[in-house]
């Protein structure tokens, strides 16, 4: 169990985006399936505290989010690149709308209109990841917004279709394709009535079905049990700080969130990048991890 081990869980629509993304490049992976909400005690010990999926694990580090997930996914396994036409810069770049703005849209959408069949566990735990009360009747209200915003934003995929490409950079697909997948597939799998704001958009249809047809790779199940005896029977790979981070190398610093789930991690910066940190920290059941987060989105305090 030295490879890639995703914490995840089935509905979960940003673990959605990295398993298309582990499609992409044809990737065997462990699938460790997660709790949806709080208490989640096969994961926390891994991460220091940080509660959101996905994380993914290679032996004892450990990355959070998303975005980090995929750069990682590029930078350590050939095959089929998840940047085909050169564009890096810009197909990462584009989270900052699709996780923000289209995410947004989908989750008006989609809990608006469940309202009170929203399991009241899930709002509670929810309520207490955002630090915000989690309203579905004030989400009610918001939906028609929220559905012409989505389907403006629909439209924007639609007009990059327009001329026939088979994905939405050309004939391969990429993490471009990944990022507005996932939010078409968390609608269709959530609150399948609001497919309607997208159903007459045949090539936007038509390219869901191209990109489901990429599949995710080649997942085992890997129970959490499994995932934490694989943590503590590695060690971290050596990291390097860089030269702009050098005052901080060695001291303890914690690292969070600014938009929501902020639980602060602590460790000790061992490593940096213009993209990312990484604070090796100790557990007492599972010896020294290094954790990695994303700079764009999460704050770096001494």
């Amino acid at each position: 169990m030295t490879g890639i081990l995703l914490h995840q869980y089935e509905g979960s629509p940003f673990s959605e985006k990295v398993r298309v993304c582990l499609g992409v490049k044809g990737l065997s992976w462990g699938a460790v399936d997660q709790p949806v909400i709080m208490p989640k005690p096969e994961l926390t010990p891994l991460t220091g505290g940080y509660r959101r999926i996905p994380v993914m694990q290679i032996g004892a580090d450990i990355y959070l989010d998303s975005t980090l997930i995929v750069r990682e996914l590029e930078r350590r396994f050939r095959g089929p690149s998840l940047f085909p036409y050169g564009a890096a810069g810009l197909d990462q770049a584009q989270a900052l709308w699709t996780d923000k703005g289209l995410f947004q849209a989908a989750v008006t959408v989609i809990f608006g209109g469940l309202g009170d069949r929203v399991d009241p566990a899930f709002i509670k735990d929810r309520e207490a990841l955002s630090g915000q009360p989690f309203n579905p009747a004030a989400m009610k209200a918001a939906v028609p917004a929220a559905q012409a915003q989505l389907k403006a934003q629909i439209a924007l995929i639609a007009e990059q279709l327009r001329d026939g490409r088979a994905f939405v950079g050309g004939e391969s697909p990429g993490l471009a394709d990944a990022n507005l997948y996932y939010n078409l597939w968390f609608v269709a799998k959530a609150y399948p009535a609001a497919t309607s704001l997208y159903a007459d958009e045949a090539q936007v249809l038509a390219w869901m079905e191209r990109v489901k047809a990429i599949g995710h790779g080649r997942p085992m199940r890997v129970s959490p049990e499994q995932a934490l005896a694989t943590a503590r029977a590695s060690q971290p790979e050596p990291a390097q700080v860089a030269t702009a981070d050098e005052a901080l190398a060695g001291r303890t610093v914690t690292v969070s969130a600014l938009d929501y789930g902020r639980d602060a991690i602590t460790g000790v910066l061992v490593g940096s990048s213009p993209f990312h940190v990484a604070l090796r920290r100790n557990d007492p059941e599972l010896g020294d991890l290094v954790v990695h987060a994303p700079r764009i989105g999460y704050a770096l305090s001494a």
